[in-house]
């Protein structure tokens, strides 16, 4: 986003306040909304911007911040000593190649919420100094805009600053603006700590451009969620569930239909064909996309997976880096982990767990049972307690199993082993080596009884 008029646009981020409130041992700005850093929410928002640079200012726990942020296209600024915000951006600024006329713009890593829509709003305005305010209820803790008869904005009075009068201001300052960096540059060296904090504040450059004269601007944030900060867990918690019924919002008037939209979490990208539906409870991680007339059961789990079209994935299933062709059946309390694959109709059942493994067409896992490491050919039954012995104590190993196998219940097939097509394995069977097409395996000690035989008893005191 540049212009020869405006000159280009540079970004200076906020992140290295220590966060007491929080009363953690992560640093604030790693605290998460929706499964992502609140830093990373920003640096999305600064970036979507195109800007010339983007700088962030790192203090409390400052290594673990950045490396939390790696392969960012960013500059890293050490704040040793906390002095305030004008202090943080006479840092952030400290070196920056730029022209009297580029623009340097302010955010905070603690408001994750901010959208790149209204940032660019206030990157088009023509002013020396650009303000996002927006309008509050109760500003209790916010500076207040002071603004001239005229609605110039005059100068920016903190909470603890404040006259009794100024407080009954209620458009205040979400510490978002943009400068000219020729007069930023200018205003900073000629800040004072003369304040209840001691610090050196940003918001003291909006008098000053006032008093030369030079044009302030206040762009109204319509939304006060989008520019709230965080600065305890209950504020993080509220932010965490404006952001997911806004997600539902979203899903909804695209024609998802989602249950109760106050019951989901998206924590990455969610893409649903036609006529999906989501029922209570359910969680969607990283990259999930559901096909069309796909059903999502109540409190079931979804991380990087596709599901194909016209399945059901029934109650309490977790499904993580999973691949089904679609017309699938899954659960419930269905496990299918990563590598999982499942092919056209094929159908996993209640308390089964998938790993590695690809379940052919129509081919059915329906109960109680582990399929790790292993191909199931088109058409089979894995009967329940069936298991895959895939791993020795030290390597994993293969199993093959052909089209049209029908196995028992409770079978333990031990790895590496092939299974051919059409081929039966009796129930209770432990099959340590290959079976052939067509035939019939049976692997378990002969039935044996004992007359007269009587059980043990407890001896009576």
């Amino acid at each position: 986003m540049t212009d020869s008029v405006k000159g280009r646009l540079h970004v200076v981020v906020l992140a290295a306040g220590k966060g007491t409130r929080m009363r953690s041992a992560t640093p604030k700005v790693l605290h998460e909304i929706a499964g992502r850093s609140m830093l990373a929410h920003c640096l999305d928002t600064a970036e979507a911007l195109e800007p010339a640079s983007i700088r962030v200012v790192i203090g409390h726990e400052g290594e673990a911040v950045r490396e939390s942020q790696a392969g960012r296209d960013v500059q890293w600024v050490w704040q040793h000593e906390q002095n305030g915000t004008g202090h943080a951006v006479q840092l952030g600024i400290e070196g920056l190649e730029a022209e009297a006329n580029d623009r340097v713009l302010v955010l905070y890593a603690d408001v994750p919420l901010l959208g790149a829509e209204t940032l660019g709003d206030l990157a088009a305005t023509e002013a020396v100094v650009s303000l996002l305010t927006v309008h509050m209820d109760d500003p209790t803790g916010y500076g207040r805009i002071l603004r001239d008869t005229d609605g110039s904005v005059r100068r920016i009075v903190e909470q603890k600053d404040a006259s009794e009068a100024e407080r009954q201001v209620q458009e205040v300052n979400t510490g978002i603006l943009m400068a000219r960096y020729g007069d930023l540059v200018t205003w900073l060296d000629s800040l004072e700590a003369g304040n209840a904090q001691g610090e050196l504040y940003l918001t003291d450059i909006v008098e000053m451009a006032a008093n030369e004269d030079k044009p302030v601007d206040a762009v109204i944030a319509e939304d006060a969620w989008e520019v709230t900060g965080v600065n305890d867990r209950l504020a993080l918690a509220r932010l965490e569930r404006i952001y997911q019924e806004r997600q539902a919002e979203a899903l909804a008037l695209a024609g998802t239909t989602v249950v109760d939209p106050a019951r989901l979490d998206v924590r990455g990208m969610l893409d649903c064909g036609m006529d999906v539906s989501i029922d209570v409870g359910c969680v969607f991680e990283g990259d999930v996309r559901l096909g069309d007339n796909v059903w999502i059961g109540p409190h079931c789990v979804l991380r990087d997976c596709e599901i194909g079209p016209n399945s059901v994935v029934e109650a309490f299933s977790h499904i993580d880096g999973v691949v089904t062709a679609g017309d699938n059946a899954i659960g419930p309390y269905a496990r299918l982990r990563p590598g999982a694959a499942l092919d056209s109709a094929a159908k996993v059942g209640n308390f089964v767990e998938i790993k590695a493994a690809r379940i052919g067409e129509r081919s059915k896992v329906n109960h109680l049972s582990y399929v790790g490491d292993a191909r199931v050919g088109d058409d089979c039954n894995l009967g329940a307690g069936t298991i895959t012995c895939n791993y020795d104590g030290s390597n994993k190993h293969h199993t093959e199993i052909g089209d049209r196998v029908f196995v028992g219940s409770s079978t333990q097939l031990v790895a590496p082993v092939t299974v051919g097509s059409d081929a039966t394995i009796g129930a209770g069977s432990t099959i340590t080596r290959d079976v052939g097409e067509g035939r019939l395996a049976v692997a378990r000690s002969r039935q044996t009884e004992i007359d007269g035989w009587r059980r043990p008893r407890k001896k009576r005191d």
